[in-house]
């Protein structure tokens, strides 16, 4: 092997063990996690595994990147619209119709727990729209976005857009899990596990379109599951701290998750002309997180 050679394999192994160490540090810190939820809020301790479930799912939806270097476009986008299915459903399923029911179990009359719930949803996608238009990140559509987002290197932009996205899927987790709705949880956790697998795949796809390398696109895109797991304890911490809050917690989660819908998922499938495909990827994600509903909830 010549001199050029060994620099060029040099630096590809030392990026996978750097990676390779870093996913297993943010495993075990959040394994001891767990073990100290587990005693003192144990429906924060499921909210946690429930998040590292979505979180392994995503993880195993980037391996397929180790042995090919892209998926057709059209395949791309029915993923898309299948997350986008996925979620539309869990937020109406999941959590916009137990919302109205909590807050009917609250004493609030039918005007009175919609407008609850609506006034959270409204809410939950506010703050999105706020951190989308502070936080610095860069999309797969649009380019950069936010406050110094020229400053900052294009790593942590996709890193910083990448948390908004997986963000309310975690709180959707969390909250599910608030209520002391073990059932609840797990089928919002089930769902969001499902179509993490092939947004895993995506976000590796797109991060080795961009130009990085194939071991960092893949660990980057197994980091990313992890926002879900903090998401979610998160909102079962906050949600479960007082009853009353259940209703807007679950509203909160929906507004954001259909923001992210609207805003991000729905607009990346239909760029490229494969709104056919898109849709119909939606239909089936909804349809199946609808049984999940039915079946786990």
């Amino acid at each position: 092997m010549n001199t050029f050679s060994r620099h060029r394999v040099r630096p590809a192994a030392t990026s996978i063990s750097v990676w390779t160490l870093a996913v297993l540090v943010a495993c075990l810190g959040l394994h001891q996690l767990w073990a100290y939820l587990d005693v003192r809020a144990p429906h924060v301790a499921d909210a946690l595994l429930g998040g590292l479930v979505a979180a392994a799912a995503t993880a195993l939806g980037t391996v397929p990147i180790l042995f090919a270097r892209s998926i057709p476009q059209k395949m791309q986008d029915s993923m898309f619209g299948f997350g986008a299915g996925v979620m539309l459903a869990a937020s109406a399923f999941s959590l916009v119709a137990p919302g109205i029911a909590a807050g009917r179990d609250l004493g609030y009359g039918p005007w009175g727990a919609g407008l609850t719930v609506g006034a959270a949803v409204l809410l939950g996608a506010a703050v999105l729209l706020l951190m989308d238009r502070t936080l610095p990140h860069e999309h797969f559509i649009k380019g950069r976005e936010g406050i110094e987002a020229h400053r900052l290197r294009r790593t942590w932009l996709f890193v910083f857009a990448i948390t908004l996205h997986n963000l309310p899927e975690g709180l959707a987790i969390g909250v599910g899990y608030a209520g002391n709705d073990a059932m609840r949880g797990t089928a919002l956790a089930t769902g969001i596990a499902i179509q993490d697998i092939p947004e895993g795949l995506v976000v590796a796809v797109a991060l080795l379109a961009a130009g990085y390398q194939r071991a960092f696109a893949v660990a980057l895109g197994m980091l990313s599951g992890l926002v879900e797991p903090l998401g979610a304890v998160l909102g079962a911490a906050v949600v479960g701290w007082s009853e009353p809050l259940l209703p807007w917690g679950l509203g909160f989660a929906a507004g954001a998750m259909l923001f992210v819908i609207s805003h991000e998922i729905i607009p990346e499938s239909h760029r490229k002309g494969h709104e056919v495909y898109a849709t119909c990827g939606l239909m089936l994600g909804f349809v199946l997180m609808m049984l999940l509903d039915t079946a786990l909830g």
